[in-house]
């Protein structure tokens, strides 16, 4: 038995020490220090060699007997092994078809950032630099986690990026916040992650620290788990947060309790607000009476939290969750609305986060400089739509489409080219997407494993996993830029997508602008070294870096949000157009928008309790982050298996719910509505409230009949079940977290799961 010696590397999930027996990662242990490490960890032993490894090239065998071309076959169709020589030669041959007669526009660079820890081996910044040299792409902008905060927040404070990584820092919340008023929780699960990797785990520590101050939390979920320990738990019918952040809003102006001083002098726009909040328009005040039939809360207790807000040094914290819903781009203005309010924004301890218990960010302390970086080089293709609208742009080409201000219309896209990622676990209306998947001539996909997105493309790429390759990591806001050395050689015909894409480079004639002569162990010397002249303090040499395995990095510590703004709003102007937080904008109320108004309001949701969509489907299903992996990644792994339910992902129901349905703990239940329909184990469990069921991202697509665009999917993927549909005309961002259905006890034998089973590859 071969074993190497323990080395240490970094996921988005954590940095650890690996053993490495046979090829394969046989046990890890997270680095001394973490005191809270992620419980993901555990589905590296046994993933380098994992059954659902993509072994070699292959081709469908649809597209390979036919020639390119639309096809309804692709996730049923068989696959054939070919040898690299002749992906090379299809792949790079179909690119210069597509490009020449199309325009380099008819190219989709639909990647992911989540793809591995890496700043080189960036499975999206490979890609993108590779159609950069082949003269651009149609790209996307955001992100499915954060769409409509992406849009609406710079609109309003100037940034979105600023509010995670600068955001305030927990030792300041833990030494002067006294309240935390919490939108969406703080689920200490998601504080696992952090996107390019994390060495500390703070958050957990720092919530206990700060409850043995006498800190105070004040928890709005429909999941009491959203909040781990003490709390005070509201579980509202799911999507009012606006109204109940509304009403308090109502006390703090009816009450004289609102800071005028700090309105009119670091805001604009607030007087046109309040004649909405106070109903002096529209007849309807929105206050605590109307809020709490709206959210199914009780009035006095919105008022009396309101007046407690006002007499204490109180943070408003809205999830990243909230967004991610028709009209999402209202929680994070009302939130920041609400703080604004309070006027406690630049205060330590006080004003507004965003973020808090979404990743591993808001709150750490930020580098105080950047990190290496690949180049992508210059896209001079301006065509893009919003990520989360991929399946419009396919089924849709030349459509017109409103976003951010702009009429665009749809590219027509003829080639599909995805690297890292796996769109079936972020994509809502899984049935639409697939069909959306059927139009294009070409579908191309990089992965390590079959995924549901390998399975859905023509042509399919096999990708080295972090632990095959040299690489570093860091992130924005961890103090720690790690060495990531190679833990085992390549697992059957895997390539670094970097000499994949070089090998492709060379035979379109632009190897040496994507390579610039480098190998990947020389690219890897020229970012740090290029890195190393930016910086105003002295880093080792990249061989001592290497050696050392880890460099410490200088960080902003003691961060409150938007205290510099506080002191001197002249000198530190938001980059609004007024300068100021505009809880009024003159820009978004110009755009005419009927689902996004000129400053954050109420709009009742399509798929939601209280609406006559829920007479049919009485249940509120919330499709959040799972706690045993990141969203889709390895979901074979130990940890992701340890959770499901008779080998399906597991589903939350009150015990009430379940009585009325015949349902026991354990059964299999099918899962439906008009759009789709999937299985899933069922877990009694009171901590979620009535009429909500809660269903996590990331089981991997399997659906019954892989030839039926609506099958059953076996597994219990939630996105069968979600409205493909944006958040507003505004940003349209991903709306797939709250979604109607109807729970019934699956009677008779479930099918088998067979998610992880590779294809049956034919050999020519």
């Amino acid at each position: 038995m071969a074993v190497s010696a323990a080395q240490t590397s970094l996921t988005h999930w954590g940095a650890f020490t690996a053993t490495v027996e046979n090829g394969d990662i046989a046990s890890v242990a997270p680095l001394p220090g973490d005191r809270d490490p992620s419980p993901a960890l555990g589905n590296l032993p046994g993933s380098v060699r994992h059954i659902s490894r993509v072994t070699g090239p292959a081709i469908r065998r649809g597209w390979l007997d036919d020639g390119p071309g639309p096809s309804t076959r692709r996730g049923a169709d068989e696959f054939v092994a070919v040898s690299w020589d002749e992906l090379t030669e299809r792949l790079a041959g179909e690119l210069r078809r597509v490009i020449d007669t199309h325009g380099n526009e008819a190219v989709y660079g639909g990647s992911y950032g989540w793809s591995s820890a890496g700043r080189f081996h960036h499975a999206q910044s490979q890609v993108h630099r590779f159609l950069n040299c082949l003269g651009g792409y149609t790209f996307s902008r955001h992100s499915y986690s954060l769409g409509a905060t992406g849009v609406i927040m710079p609109r309003v404070v100037g940034t979105h990026d600023d509010l995670f990584k600068r955001s305030t820092q927990w030792e300041v919340i833990v030494e002067h916040t006294d309240l935390m008023v919490c939108f969406g929780g703080v689920a200490l699960k998601n504080t696992g992650v952090n996107h390019g990797g994390t060495t500390a785990h703070p958050a957990r520590d720092a919530l206990d620290r700060f409850r043995a101050r006498g800190g105070r939390i004040v928890s709005f979920s429909p999941l009491r788990d959203d909040v781990t320990g003490e709390c005070d738990w509201h579980a509202p019918i799911p999507g009012t947060d606006v109204a109940i952040m509304l009403a308090l809003a109502h006390v703090l102006a009816t009450e004289s309790l609102a800071d005028r001083a700090f309105l009119s002098r670091y805001c604009t726009g607030y007087e046109r607000f309040e004649r909405y909040l106070l109903g002096v328009d529209d007849g309807v005040p929105k206050s605590p009476q109307w809020a709490a039939r709206i959210s199914g809360l009780d009035a006095d207790d919105l008022t009396a939290l309101a007046r407690r807000m006002a007499a204490h040094r109180t943070i408003v914290t809205v999830s990243w969750s909230l967004q991610r819903t028709r009209h999402g781009e209202q929680a994070p203005w009302m939130g920041l609305t609400l703080a604004a309010m309070l006027g406690q924004i630049g205060l330590p301890g006080g004003g507004f986060g965003h973020g808090y218990g979404s990743m591993n960010e808001p709150g750490l302390a930020p580098l105080r400089c950047g990190l290496p970086r690949l180049p992508q080089g210059v896209n001079p293709v301006p065509t893009f739509i919003p990520v989360a609208a991929v399946s419009d742009m396919l089924l849709h080409p030349g459509e017109p489409f409103d976003y951010n201000g702009l009429r665009l219309r749809y590219p027509d896209i003829k080639l599909v080219y995805w690297a890292g990622g796996n769109p079936f676990h972020h994509h809502q209306n899984l049935p639409r997407l697939r069909r959306a998947l059927h139009r294009p001539d070409t579908v191309v996909v990089h992965e390590p494993y079959w995924t549901p997105m390998a399975r859905h493309a023509d042509i399919v790429v096999p990708s080295t996993t972090f632990a095959e390759r040299d690489d570093f990591s860091g992130s924005r806001n961890d103090p720690v830029l790690m060495a990531m050395p190679r833990l085992t050689e390549p697992y059957a015909q895997s390539r670094d997508d970097y000499d994949t894409f070089a090998a492709l480079a060379h035979r379109l004639g632009v190897g040496d602008a994507f390579t610039e002569g480098r190998t990947s162990r020389q690219w890897l010397r020229h970012m740090y070294e290029k890195w190393s002249t930016t910086l105003d303090f002295e880093v080792p040499s990249f061989d001592r870096f290497w050696r050392d395995g880890r460099l410490r990095l200088p960080t902003d510590d003691g961060l409150t949000l938007l205290a510099d703004f506080r002191a001197d709003p002249d000198v530190h102007r938001l980059g609004t157009p007024s300068g100021l937080i505009e809880i009024f904008s003159t820009d978004i109320d110009g755009f005419g928008y009927d689902d996004c108004i000129g400053h954050p309001a109420w709009f009742e949701p399509t798929e939601w309790l209280g609406g006559p969509r829920a007479r049919r489907y009485p249940l509120h299903l919330i499709a959040n982050q799972p706690a045993g992996r990141l969203h889709g990644q390895l979901d074979g792994g130990a940890a992701s298996q340890a959770s499901k339910v008779a080998g399906r992902e597991p589903i939350r129901m009150h015990p009430d719910d379940a009585r009325a349905r015949g349902v026991a703990d354990g059964d299999v239940v099918r899962v439906f509505n008009d759009r789709g329909a999937c299985l899933a184990g069922v877990v009694l469990d009171d901590r979620v409230r009535p009429q909500v069921v809660q269903l996590s991202t990331g089981a991997w697509f399997d659906p019954a009949d892989p030839a039926d665009p609506d099958s059953l999917c076996v597994h219990g993927n939630p996105n069968v079940l979600t409205e493909d549909v944006g958040t507003s005309a505004l940003a349209r961002g991903c709306t797939g977290a709250h979604v109607l259905v109807q729970v019934e006890k699956y009677t008779t034998a479930p099918p088998p799961v067979r998610a992880h089973q590779p294809p049956v590859l034919a050999v020519r």
